[in-house]
């Protein structure tokens, strides 16, 4: 017994002494930070139309702060606006919001997401929103405020940090913003999460009316990014009966792919009587239980009334920015109708986090959301890519570092 318990003593001495021995990377300082640059390359947009890849330094990560290297970021339609216009006069600006990277850095104070999830060096990560002095915005506070009451990375005036937007090669995630751990999903997934969550909120909105069942029949107008990840949200689900409305063919057929029953092809009907009835038509003699407007027009908001039947709903969510004005005739369109009507901007915190579900419930079920991303650019094209987007010759268009 003592030969046998010396010699368990010395074995275990010297699997501890193996184990001291090898050099253990530690969570805060891996061996990743040690390649970490000390400039970042930032596609900044300095006039309409044009952004110029410009160098600035990285800065020291404070104790609350991290620093992210991108992976890709996706083009949002925001981001084509200010591309053509600067509505929110940012010039110059860095933007890109659709974003997703590797931790590189992290200050020591950081130890878990918006979530609760831990968080270390190596976890793939996106944002949400940078906090203001706002007690009302919480994660789990069902009645809150909307991203509208915070900053967005993307969408930030420029500063001496300059490290403000995702369309570059790292992020400088400051304290008191919100991230969120996805290491369990894939670049493309990751890249989808911010347009999902505006699909996932909107859905949100208009399960608020009561009308919006398994069994309704729902119209979705407009089948770009958004409408289509509209059909997507819904078909997770379960509402099978969803009628598409878009004029480009190939959009119609990818919503089919989405989850749509049926389609229509708003140039194929002159006045909106003919259009109405096509849908109609495409419900089995039924006009829509709720619909979905999600293009941006004002001509199409002014239509969609006609599709949606008396006690209907409606959720608009196509207008991120000022598109103009709608003309509707408030008797017949919403009074004599009784139409529940919801406007939907952008998501919460919460609603973020139900995103990630989202997506893996759509791939559970076979939907293909990654063929949504149609286009892929290095950051130094990003001028080219924003052509393409504006071009409308895909779908999601995205910026991949390699």
């Amino acid at each position: 017994m003592e030969m046998n318990s010396a010699n368990v003593e010395a074995v275990v001495k010297q699997v501890l002494e193996s184990m001291l021995d090898k050099k253990i990377p530690s969570q805060s300082a891996p061996a990743a930070s040690q390649a970490i640059p000390k400039t970042a390359h930032v596609a900044m947009l300095t006039s309409l139309g044009h952004y110029d890849i410009k160098e600035f330094p990285i800065p020291e990560v404070g104790d609350g702060d991290i620093l992210v290297k991108v992976e890709g970021c996706g083009i949002c339609g925001t981001d084509a606006h200010e591309f053509k216009k600067d509505p929110f006069g940012l010039i110059p600006v860095a933007l890109g919001h659709e974003g997703t990277g590797e931790i590189v850095k992290m200050g020591k104070n950081v130890k878990v997401d918006s979530a609760g999830k831990p968080l270390k060096v190596g976890d793939k990560v996106v944002t949400c929103m940078i906090f203001k002095d706002d007690p009302e915005i919480e994660m789990f506070d069902l009645n809150k405020k909307n991203v509208g009451g915070a900053d967005v990375y993307g969408l930030l005036p420029d500063d001496d940090i300059h490290l403000n937007g995702w369309f570059s090669d790292y992020i400088f995630i400051r304290e008191g913003s919100s991230v969120f751990n996805v290491s369990d999903l894939d670049l493309d997934s990751r890249i989808l999460i911010e347009p999902c969550a505006v699909l996932v909120h909107a859905v949100e909105r208009a399960k608020t009316t009561g009308i919006l069942r398994f069994n309704s029949r729902v119209v979705v107008q407009g089948c770009g990014p958004i409408g289509l990840i509209c059909i997507a949200v819904l078909r997770t689900l379960g509402v099978e009966n969803i009628v598409a409305v878009d004029g480009n063919p190939q959009r119609l057929e990818f919503a089919k792919k989405m989850g749509a029953d049926k389609s229509v092809n708003f140039m194929e009907y002159k006045g909106i009587e003919a259009l109405s009835g096509a849908v109609k038509d495409a419900f089995g003699g039924h006009l829509a239980d709720f619909a979905f407007q999600c293009t941006g027009s004002p001509a199409a908001h002014s239509n969609i009334y006609k599709f949606i039947r008396n006690g209907g709903g409606l959720c608009e969510l196509g207008f991120f920015i000022n598109g103009g004005d709608a003309t509707i005739n408030p008797h017949f369109d919403l009074c004599s109708k009784e139409i529940n009507l919801v406007g939907s901007w952008v998501y919460t915190l919460r609603d973020y986090a139900t995103t990630f579900d989202f997506l893996k419930r759509a791939q559970a079920i076979g939907l293909p959301m990654k063929e949504l991303i149609t286009h892929r650019f290095p950051l130094e094209e990003i001028n080219e890519a924003h052509e393409t987007n504006l071009a409308q010759k895909g779908l999601k268009i995205a910026i991949v570092n390699k």
